[in-house]
């Protein structure tokens, strides 16, 4: 399928305009970075490019896409028909993390295709990315102990199974998305509703016919009706080898304990203890000292806790000035009051605390970009997202409001 029509539609107007001035195929360079993170953040995480991977080879002008696209002239559609990209993307790898200035994406070509890959890039990049830089903060913040993403039901069907990929990059351990374990490789979990309780005659008959199902080491809802009482139903059907209860309601800081004492009470002693219900990453800090076992976050995670965006821009740094596949490329940039650029491709490095961006490739640090995967690879990227949070230094880890915990820095070798 091709994914050429998830642009928009003043992309194929320039690249109408350009085509008649010659413009189209002049060499160029765009950039994706931020100006800003949302407020009071110290650090992204970038993700969705193992999704780029898969969805950018798909940009293909065929009969279909071209049959929607009535509104442009004959040459621009010669000129698109069957034409495969011939444009370079670099990247940092997926999982990496990022301030303000980050160059995280590249793209050198023509300039009539870098146009084509705008709304791509971006809507991919700027979903992904806001839910792994929330989700990271999460997984700080729950100190080691697993997160479950369950924000299917709060976000669209198919931005569902992406932000449950990018949690998994980020850290999460498991999702309730199927569609997101089908097609990306995310492990899946699941426990029950309060309509499976609320449908039998009885908690206890619920809990039966769930642990007669599923065995001793399910994880039972036990806040249906009464929490105390759903806990010794739950014990009392499933025995003290009972895998773990849900608390969904109630405030978890009073609820925990409570429910980790009546456990242990009963005999229970290794029956886990799971937390749902409107959590983000300050109420999952909060409970640091309560004995809860795992998390579960929808709403917050699915929708960045907050900041739905990561406000990346893609914009045009250099261009020729005349046409051949050699001609030298020019730096441009915006002087827009509050939406300044610096012209010029860069290359980013990482070392000695801090981030430089180069004018010219070479000299001391690690390099972060690299060319686009050719497969989507998501555990690796959750890999390598675990080793950069490893990496933050102590003050990028806290959850209050701060500056970004690094800068980006300028030099020209």
């Amino acid at each position: 399928m091709s994914t050429a029509l998830l642009t928009d539609r003043y992309e194929l107007t320039m690249l109408e305009a350009v085509l008649r001035t010659g413009l189209a195929e002049r060499r160029a360079v765009f950039e994706v970075f931020t100006r800003r993170l949302p407020v009071g953040r110290r650090f992204g995480v970038v993700a969705g490019q193992g999704r780029l991977a898969c969805l950018v080879p798909q940009v293909r002008y065929d009969d279909e896409a071209l049959a929607a696209l009535d509104f442009l002239g004959q040459q621009a559609r010669t000129w698109l028909r069957g034409r495969p990209l011939g444009v370079e993307v670099t990247a940092y790898p997926e999982g990496e993390t990022f301030v303000p200035g980050s160059p995280v994406l590249t793209v050198s070509g023509c300039f009539g295709e870098g146009l084509l890959l705008e709304t791509l890039v971006l809507s991919v990049l700027n979903h992904d990315s806001a839910v792994a830089s929330a989700a990271a903060r999460m997984v700080l913040a729950a100190g080691g102990r697993p997160l479950l993403e369950m924000g299917g039901r709060r976000t669209h069907e198919q931005a569902a199974v992406a932000a449950a990929r990018a949690a998994y990059v980020a850290g999460f351990a498991l999702t309730s998305n199927l569609e997101a374990g089908r097609r990306h490789g995310v492990p899946t979990a699941g426990t029950s509703a309060h309509a499976f309780t609320l449908a039998h005659r009885s908690e206890v008959e619920a809990f039966g016919s769930q642990v007669a199902t599923l065995g001793t080491g399910t994880t039972l809802l036990v806040d249906t009706y009464d929490t105390e009482q759903g806990i010794r139903n739950a014990v009392a059907v499933a025995g003290t080898g009972l895998g773990a209860v849900r608390l969904d309601s109630g405030d978890p800081q009073v609820e925990v304990p409570r429910a980790r004492a009546l456990l242990d009470a009963l005999g229970a002693t290794g029956t886990r203890i799971v937390v749902t219900g409107d959590l983000d990453e300050h109420s999952i800090a909060a409970l640091a000292g309560s004995p809860v076992d795992t998390y579960g976050v929808g709403t917050s995670v699915v929708t960045g806790s907050g900041s739905p965006t990561a406000g990346f821009v893609y914009k045009l740094v250099a261009v020729a000035q005349e046409d051949g596949p050699d001609a030298p490329l020019v730096p441009v940039a915006k002087r827009s009051a509050g939406k300044t650029t610096v012209g010029g491709r860069k290359w980013a490095y990482r070392g000695d605390g801090r981030d430089v961006v180069r004018l010219r490739p070479g000299g001391p640090g690690r390099p972060l970009q690299q060319p686009l995967p050719s497969t989507d690879d998501v555990h690796a990227a959750r890999a390598r997202c675990a080793d950069a949070l490893a990496a933050l230094p102590p003050e990028a880890r806290r959850l209050d409001p701060g500056p970004p915990a690094w800068t980006v820095e300028i030099e020209d070798l």
